[in-house]
């Protein structure tokens, strides 16, 4: 006799109800799926003027970082700001507030806004937890991610005293976070979430990864999946990536189960052969939160969400609202934004540039780190690594200075 029975007081009703939850599910998964077959190339920025860089501040430390980072990219854009091949684009209304008032995770004019831009600079945005003090709103960086299908999320860290170059290729658009809402309370005593792969959906994050490998010279490429207890999803993942490899013999390839993979980071003797990392969403979304400390922790280390059509550039940390409420802000790191900044130049085709600004930010974070920003008033402020950076990138030794580190 089964001593487990379902809490519900209709036992058919419930499987039925929970049938037409997934059932209208597939129906978007299928829909989306359709896109993607039909989606096509990259932009070619060199062919666009102006190319039109949104800055959005989000909310908590987000407009603080976001205005010492503007800062920043004036100053490295004056000639191309001045010629009309960039625009800056100030995007105000991604506040925690605004949304709320709107409810949605983001407001319909900011939306139009991003739409008129080609590439996004963004800071952190709060995402309310259930059963906190507000409405339970989607996260604005997944809406983002959803409505230009910003498939990849690029995230590099670099200790070079510790032989540590990682870039990490995250799928952003499926995994366990494409449904994080849509999960269901089967009973009271039963809940179910879902989690998403696709073919499609790996092989373009997977092709991203091994051709970033090829075009750098990394050529390595390590996929993580824990493709031996998740058959179904992660198995296609790891399906893909062996499809994938055969189009690129010349990039070395292994595959890692993502238990292990997280342990072999903090091995000194191996994570040094890590080079280009690909996996899914969820892991990739830990994962790199452990590689970023490595690097000074969170707030040092930027973030790309890349789509054929748009791309979104960011923090990977939080809004930190208890800095705000603590009278903190000015002293909040900007320097994550700041990496991000730099990728996003690199994106658009402003390579110079954009080495130019992760030297400095290399030798004012790592190596001369003359300033401290330590989220207090004992450490720098926002504004003050600001113009240390700048005076950094202003001096004409900054090539040799941070060679002079590399040995």
């Amino acid at each position: 006799m089964n001593r487990f029975k379902l809490t519900a007081p209709n036992e058919n009703e419930t499987i039925n109800k929970a049938k037409d939850h997934l059932g209208s599910i597939l129906v978007e998964q299928f829909d989306r799926l359709k896109k993607i077959q039909r989606e096509e190339g990259h932009v070619d920025y060199s062919k666009v003027k102006p190319i039109v860089i949104g800055l959005a501040g989000g909310d908590g430390i987000g407009p603080i970082i976001m205005k010492q980072t503007a800062r920043v990219l004036r100053m490295l854009l004056r000639d191309d700001l001045d010629s009309g091949k960039i625009s800056l684009k100030e995007i105000e209304g991604l506040t925690l507030e605004n949304r709320i008032k709107e409810m949605k995770a983001i407001p319909d004019v900011v939306m139009q806004e991003f739409r008129q831009c080609h590439v996004l600079l963004k800071g952190p945005t709060t995402t309310p937890e259930a059963g906190g003090p507000y409405p339970n709103l989607e996260s604005a960086n997944v809406a983002i991610r959803k409505a230009f299908d910003l498939f990849a999320n690029v995230r590099p860290i670099r200790v070079p005293s510790q032989g540590i170059d990682w870039t990490f290729f995250r799928e952003n658009t499926e995994g366990e976070y494409i449904l994080g809402s849509r999960g269901l309370m089967v009973t009271e005593d039963l809940a179910l979430d879902f989690k998403v792969i696709t073919r499609q959906g790996s092989k373009r994050i997977i092709e991203m990864a091994f051709d970033y490998a090829r075009r750098t010279g990394a050529n390595h490429v390590t996929v993580v999946t824990k493709a031996n207890v998740i058959k179904t999803t992660d198995g296609l993942f790891l399906e893909t990536a062996r499809d994938v490899a055969k189009k690129y013999p010349e990039v070395k390839w292994d595959s890692w189960y993502i238990d292990v993979f997280s342990a072999k980071l903090i091995d000194p003797k191996r994570r040094r052969d890590f080079k280009v990392v690909v996996l899914p969403n969820l892991y990739g979304d830990i994962v790199t939160d452990e590689a970023a400390e490595f690097q000074g922790g969170v707030g040092t280390a930027g973030s790309a969400n890349i789509g054929m059509k748009y791309a979104m550039f960011e923090a990977i940390h939080g809004s930190a609202p208890r800095m705000i409420e603590e009278g903190r802000g000015d002293y909040a790191d900007p320097s994550s934004l700041m990496r991000a900044a730099a990728m996003m130049l690199e994106h658009i085709g402003f390579h110079e540039k954009s080495i130019k600004l992760h030297h400095a930010l290399d030798i004012c974070c790592q190596y001369e780190a003359k300033l401290k920003v330590t989220g207090r008033i004992d450490g720098a402020s926002s504004g003050q690594f600001t113009d240390y950076l700048i005076e950094t990138l202003n001096n004409n030794n900054l090539e040799s200075i941070w060679k002079s580190h590399q040995k």
